[in-house]
């Protein structure tokens, strides 16, 4: 292309056809201020600061306005230098100062660029964002109120990283800068690479502080060692540096145990080199008390009892057992092995819960040992995600699907169907997946973490469940009316498989017994929350709330007026539970009656809630049990809001000294022990919904 010349503040300059008179001028060493443009990016002329005279009647942005032969420029005219000035003065106005860059390195562009224009305060009323600060990311510090919108930050995540993250939201004063679609930045799909940082003008982002975390076990690693591994591809070098004590290589011989099931622990594996074998050492059995020779009351011995031999009507014939890696475990041998490019440890690192299994080096093995901060950041990273999502897809799909007992009909070559079309999404604890009375679209598998399905009523919100791994659902909207009938939401960091519905129609087509037993399933929770929301009507809902008392499918009660506190119910409890009571009679009151402390076998168990392997469940009765795969770790236990779960020792000389137990109704006899012991008829195990429904209307006819 030919040259053009111009003439820039009395200067004749010439510049190839084509270029900008910003261009023109920095070319040629003409200082021309600007916030909105770098160097190498495609001009917007969003801050206007750039402003010259160009032989027309207005003022142009010089970022924008080719230069043209002949092309007459000025940029320090009176004329020019006022618009300038009064435009910083109007970015000032909301702007806060000093803002973050300020106050940490004192390079703050505007600000600096207010300083040279002689402006110490502005003169138009302030008026800042009213987003106010983000502190959801664990690396970069978001201040909307000093964001000038000049939308570096944008073209950098897009342009210069591909991350395509960022962009705008909102239209005149309320517009500003969004991710994803208007997420907070800590659960968006933001990777962390600080491109954003470098390339804002201002306090808007900025780094977080050093956090201060430290592994005391393995080798520190570098960061430039660090980001020559693929898996940390477009990590941020300045958040590695920032953390570099919260990622170590861990080196392992043949043989060693790298970590132990039901222990607790915050950090994740990443296997570089080598092979490991991931098992249950805890023994598989319930347990099982056997009375002795001296009858009904009589001190009773806990023992490990096989699943053939104390057969459970309604248990799960579960073939796999979910565990924190990328694989499940069989039942019958549960043993799997994991390889280089396997993450083991998530939710232990993520969400705090115990370890799953037991982790053993099969051959000289190299870890990355990693804690949450860290983890978060290469759960974004695209690389590694990617990596992840296919050895799910590829190694464990087909068991995820299988292990729930309906599934099981499923042909392989249907799942097969199934493994580039399904989604795995990521949720952060407090997030909605589907909302009540949306329309649905898909079904959600839970592969990781813990949901939340709650019902909203008139007077209030009603929890229906707590689903784990190999919990589901969505299938209640897609088979009925196509709403969705309640809101499951993510209790804690959450990973979800997403089927479209188009597939889970041709799923329903294709396999009519799988249809069946969904239907089946569905008919009978619609029962359960129609049940619920007629008990709501008799009996106030916010006095079952607030005792709890709507979350019990049996209570045990004390009648007051009867009970002479001779303890007897306690006492036989304990002489039929190993000298341990599974009752303590003090507890909540309604009206005349005392809620004893003693298994409610709740509707929605909290207890559920965090088990690393899913052992204890409800029976389709809504009865809760522990499944023969407990692992011992207590945290059902320490979960229980009424402390009727305990850890009890049992007779065995396998690595496994306790399992937890909890009332079990002595379903081994015609009646509990503790309300049979009772000498005055004032102890009554009772369903909880009809007894108070029929309580209150007889009060109310009374």
């Amino acid at each position: 292309m030919s040259d053009i010349k111009l003439t820039i503040d009395s200067r004749e300059v010439t510049v190839p056809a084509g270029t900008t008179v910003f261009d023109a001028a920095r070319m040629n060493n003409i200082a021309i201020p600007t916030l909105c443009h770098q160097q190498n990016e495609t001009p917007v002329g969003v801050c206007r600061v750039c402003l010259v005279e160009a032989g027309g009647r207005v003022l142009t942005a010089s970022c924008v306005r080719p230069a043209e032969n002949g092309m007459v420029v000025v940029t320090d005219s009176e004329k020019v230098t006022s618009a300038r000035k009064t435009l910083v003065d109007l970015l000032m106005a909301d702007h806060p100062s000093p803002c973050a860059r300020q106050q940490q390195s004192g390079d703050c562009e505007l600000e600096t660029l207010a300083k040279k224009e002689g402006i110490t305060q502005s003169r138009f009323p302030q008026r800042l964002s009213p987003r106010g600060q983000d502190e959801s990311s664990l690396v970069i510090a978001v201040d909307h109120e000093a964001c000038i919108l000049c939308d570096r930050c944008i073209r950098g995540c897009d342009e210069i990283k591909g991350n395509n993250v960022l962009g705008r939201r909102g239209k005149g004063f309320n517009s500003g800068i969004a991710f994803d679609l208007n997420d907070p930045m800590g659960n968006s799909s933001c990777v962390s690479c600080g491109e954003c940082m470098v390339s804002c003008p201002t306090g808007a982002l900025t780094n977080k502080s050093v956090v201060k975390t430290v592994l005391p076990e393995g080798e520190p690693v570098d960061v430039e060692t660090l980001l020559k591994l693929p898996y940390f591809e477009k990590v941020s070098g300045t958040f590695l540096d920032l953390n570099k004590n919260a990622v170590v290589l861990r080196r392992f011989k043949k043989g060693d145990v790298i970590c132990r099931e039901g222990e607790y622990g915050s950090t994740a594996f990443y296997i570089l080199e080598g092979t490991a074998n991931v098992f249950l050492a805890s023994q598989m059995g319930h347990v099982k008390s056997s009375g002795g020779a001296t009858g009904f009351l009589s001190k009773l011995a806990s023992r490990i009892t096989h699943r053939q031999q104390d057969r459970r009507e309604g248990e799960s014939d579960r073939r796999s057992i979910p565990i924190d890696a990328s694989v499940d475990l069989s039942y019958d041998n549960p043993v799997a092995q994991l390889g280089a490019g396997d993450l083991f440890g998530e939710m232990t690192c993520m969400s705090l819960y115990p370890r799953s299994a037991t982790v053993q080096a099969a051959t000289d093995c190299v870890m990355l040992e990693m804690l949450r901060n860290v983890l978060d950041i290469m759960q974004r990273n695209k690389t590694l995600k990617a990596q992840l999502d296919a050895n799910y897809r590829r190694r464990a799909l087909e068991d995820h699907l299988r292990s729930v007992p309906m599934f099981a009909s499923l042909t392989p070559e249907f799942i097969d169907t199934l493994r580039d079309r399904v989604e795995l999404i990521r949720y952060n604890k407090g997030d909605v997946i589907v909302r009540q009375g949306d329309l649905a679209d898909a079904f959600y598998l839970v592969r990781i973490g813990f949901v939340k399905v709650t019902e909203k009523h008139s007077d209030g919100e009603l929890v229906l469940a707590y689903l784990g791994r190999g919990g589901y659902f969505g299938e209640m909207g897609l088979l009925g009316e196509g709403r969705r009938t309640a809101t499951c939401t993510a209790l804690d960091h959450v990973e979800v498989v997403r089927i479209h519905a188009d597939d889970f129609h041709r799923m329903m087509q294709q396999f009519p017994d799988v249809r069946r037993q969904l239907e089946t399933v569905a008919s009978r929770h619609t029962e359960q929350n129609q049940q619920r929301a007629a008990t709501a009507i008799h009996v106030p809902l916010s006095q079952f709330l607030t005792q709890g008392l709507m979350e019990a499918q049996s209570l045990l009660v004390l009648d007051l007026e009867k009970c002479t506190r001779c303890d007897n119910c306690t006492r036989a409890c304990a002489d039929a539970h190993d000298g341990v009571t599974r009752l303590i009679r003090e507890g909540l009151r309604f009206d005349k009656f005392l809620i004893a402390t003693s298994c409610r076998q709740c509707r929605d168990p909290l207890c559920m809630v965090g088990c690393p392997v899913g052992s204890i469940r409800r029976r389709n009765s809504l009865e809760v049990i522990i499944e023969d795969w407990c692992i011992g770790c207590g945290l059902c236990a320490k979960n229980c809001p009424y402390g009727n779960i305990s850890m009890h020792p049992v007779e065995s000389g396998n690595v496994a000294k306790r399992k937890a137990t909890s009332c079990d109704l002595c379903t081994e006899h015609k009646e509990p022990s503790c309300v049979y012991a009772c000498p005055h008829d004032a102890a009554h195990r009772i369903e909880p919904n009809t007894f108070f429904r029929n309580l209150v209307g007889k009060a109310e006819n009374g």
